[in-house]
């Protein structure tokens, strides 16, 4: 694994490294010692599949709130989609800027998301799947969301948006009471 650090501090592309020959292709998703440099420790305890049908739509962009703040682990096994991470962080240097990266199934790389980033992608082929590592299980009570389509985010999404859920469309927009979220 080869890490790659984004324009956003902590958030994290990880390059996974497959050994193939003729039977096939190996590669290692996780490996906690590897990651250690980020993260020392770092657990798992959701693992979830999203799929997306409609090249275009958008999903997020969603985070959770102190105590159970999660950071997340994310790789596409299928397909191509756009994937983003806005800083949330109180008092850090690129609060509310965004970063966006293409993850697909072949590039061989997976985004590292720390507690404290809202998180969201669009579908850049019909039927995307992502692969989510969560550090805290889904709390209904300290879950957040951004709209996607924020003027203060400005988030440049790479297609016209196709689909989005209602909760999306109708999180709040940031306004000056936003200050962040303190970890």
């Amino acid at each position: 694994m080869k890490l790659q650090p984004t324009p956003l501090p902590d958030f994290m592309l990880i390059e996974t490294m497959p050994v193939q020959d003729e039977r096939g292709r190996f590669l290692r998703l996780f490996c906690e010692t590897e990651l250690a440099s980020i993260r020392p420790a770092l657990h798992f305890p959701q693992i979830n599949l999203s799929t997306t049908f409609q090249r275009g739509s958008v999903r997020g962009m969603h985070f959770q709130r102190p105590p159970v703040a999660e950071a997340k682990l994310i790789r596409c096994i299928h397909g191509r989609v756009f994937d983003v991470a806005v800083d949330l962080r109180l008092g850090s240097p690129t609060f509310l800027q965004w970063h966006g990266v293409e993850l697909t199934e072949d590039n061989q790389l997976q985004a590292f998301i720390p507690e404290g980033f809202a998180h969201g992608f669009q579908a850049m082929s019909d039927n995307a799947q992502l692969l989510y590592m969560h550090t805290e299980s889904w709390n209904r009570s300290h879950e957040g969301g951004l709209r996607p389509d924020d003027p203060r985010l400005a988030i440049s999404w790479p297609l016209p948006i196709a689909q989005i859920s209602e909760r999306d469309r109708s999180a709040p927009l940031l306004d000056n009471s936003f200050t962040g979220i303190q970890l």
